[in-house]
């Protein structure tokens, strides 16, 4: 089979694409031919060597993908050759930048007819970071107001879908029109044009002047401070994305007993992964949770979407082809 390949960290030139063996089911775990493989900013992060977390060399990236169950291992009893699934092996096992994929039955879920495979790859990291840090770190309660930094990315749209259907009301910022209108269809009642120097005060005056309960931010370094003036009393940030450092005034959090919460996949539980998945799975079988794919590359353009990937114009999910 054919996969993309790390032999050494570097720039998007050392994805390459080689032919390695078919995996093996082993046991409790199941192998998948992938369709379709999502591409996201932490993979792209950990192929340049500088993240926190790394693989031993060589490796395949990617922890996001969806197919169908090729074959199953010992033990395994809950799936059969011929499911429909989604992988999420982010924290696990990953690998899905290839054709096929021996991973833990634990870690793939039921795909339903209605979503695609492209939209089945947008699931493992961009879903689960959104519920996880709207459900888990927020702790969202309905009547509450919410505000996406960055509504139009593939978390930003999970994000807006599933706060809708637990009764927030939805504000979004997005860089572009084709954005904007992304995020109003996933239900933003309003969206705001982040590069509009005004945007904050008409934020806060779309609130009522009492600000947002939750801002969920992807880019920490830029908006933080920011964001600690338009929280109303008791407001949560959830930061979710930083590249760089920030000063920030603390004042901002003392009268309203404000916090700033962090979030990472790395810290789900199997608790919390359980919950994640149970709650996405439903959320795509009643048609809350529709995924948007913004582009789709072959397996062998890898080096082109991580280009693609960093440079925040996407709206919606970044795909590989991989059939």
């Amino acid at each position: 089979m054919r996969a993309i390949r790390v032999s050494q960290f570097g720039g998007p030139e050392v994805l390459r694409l080689e032919d390695v063996p078919d995996p093996v089911a082993g046991p409790g775990e199941v192998v998948v031919r992938l369709h379709a493989a999502g591409v996201n900013p932490v993979e792209a992060y950990i192929r340049t060597g500088n993240y926190a977390r790394l693989p031993d060399l060589p490796y395949t990236p990617g922890g996001d993908g969806a197919g169908v169950i090729e074959s199953v291992g010992d033990g395994v009893t809950n799936w059969k050759a011929g499911d429909r699934v989604y992988v999420a092996s982010f924290m696990a096992k990953g690998g899905t930048y290839a054709e096929k994929l021996a991973v833990s039955a634990a870690h793939v879920h039921h795909l339903p007819q209605t979503v695609s495979f492209a939209q089945g790859a947008a699931l493992g990291v961009p879903a689960a970071t959104a519920y996880r840090a709207l459900v888990i770190r927020a702790a969202v309660k309905a009547g509450e107001t919410l505000l996406v930094h960055g509504a139009s990315g593939a978390v930003g749209i999970a994000a807006v879908q599933l706060a809708r259907s637990m009764g927030l009301t939805v504000f979004g910022t997005a860089g572009s029109t084709a954005g904007a209108d992304a995020a109003r269809e996933a239900g933003a009642a309003h969206v705001f044009d982040h590069q509009d120097a005004d945007y904050a005060s008409k934020i806060t005056a779309a609130s009522g002047g009492r600000g947002v309960d939750v801002i969920l931010e992807m880019l920490a370094n830029v908006n933080l401070d920011r964001d600690l003036t338009l929280l109303a009393p008791k407001g949560r940030v959830v930061v979710i994305g930083n590249r760089g450092r920030v000063e920030i005034d603390p004042r901002q959090t003392m009268g309203k007993e404000s916090a700033i919460l962090g979030t990472t996949l790395w810290s789900t539980t199997p608790e919390e992964y359980r919950q994640i998945h149970a709650a996405l799975v439903s959320a795509l079988e009643t048609g809350v949770l529709r995924p948007i794919v913004g582009r789709e590359l072959p397996l062998a353009e890898a080096a082109a979407a991580h280009r693609a990937i960093l440079a925040d114009k996407a709206v919606g999910k970044l795909v590989l082809k991989t059939i």
